[in-house]
Order: C-alpha cells, then structure tokens, then sequence
C-alpha cells in the first residue's frame, strides 16, 4: 500500500500488509507520480459532484452526495447488482420522518 504518511496508516503493516509511505508536504500532485491514480479519482468525483449539483446548495447537503458517491464507488465491481442492494438496504430501514431525511434538528420542527 502507497499512502501519504498519515498517522492511521501503520495499521497496515499490523494486518501484514507492506507500506509505503510518502509524505507530500509542499510538492504539486504532479510532481508525485505514485499518487497519481487518487488525484484522478479525486479529481472526477469534485467534476461530478460540481457539475451534477451546481444548483443546489452544495454545503449544505454535501454529506448526502459524497456518500451517494461512496456507495456506488465501493459498488462499482458489482453494478450488476446495485438497484438490488440499495433496495435491500432502504428495506432493512427503520422508518424515519421527513425532518430527519431533511437533515433538520427534531426539535426545530
């Protein structure tokens, strides 16, 4: 595993896994060629999620569209199967009500 250095990286080599770590500090994304592939994925999901939500107010949902992004992301081997998953998952819900799939406080309703 290549990753920038952060502290919760040495886990890796607990699960024995190697590890290579490369602190950035003040070098460009292109000056590091071994990070490459991460600043591309970062790069398409901030295109994305700009171009596809540039009329909403990005901030104040954005937890809602990263995570939308995560799951299909982590699913993406597997499209095959991801309308059947995401409809066993919304299934397997407890009921909410609105204010709470709004993202508003109970108490401010």
């Amino acid at each position: 595993m290549i990753s920038d250095g952060l502290s919760c990286f040495p886990g890796v080599t607990v699960a024995d896994c190697q590890h290579q770590a490369i602190v950035v500090g003040e070098r460009k994304p292109r000056e590091l060629p071994e990070l490459n592939w991460i600043n591309t994925v970062l790069g398409n999901v901030k295109t994305s999620l700009a171009g596809a939500y540039h009329g909403f107010k990005f901030g104040k949902s954005a937890a809602r569209y990263l995570a939308a992004v995560a799951y299909c992301f982590n699913r993406r081997f597997r499209l095959d199967r991801l309308l059947q998953r995401l409809l066993l998952a919304a299934i397997s819900c407890p009921p909410c009500s609105e204010a709470h799939l709004r993202g508003v406080p109970e108490n401010a309703c």
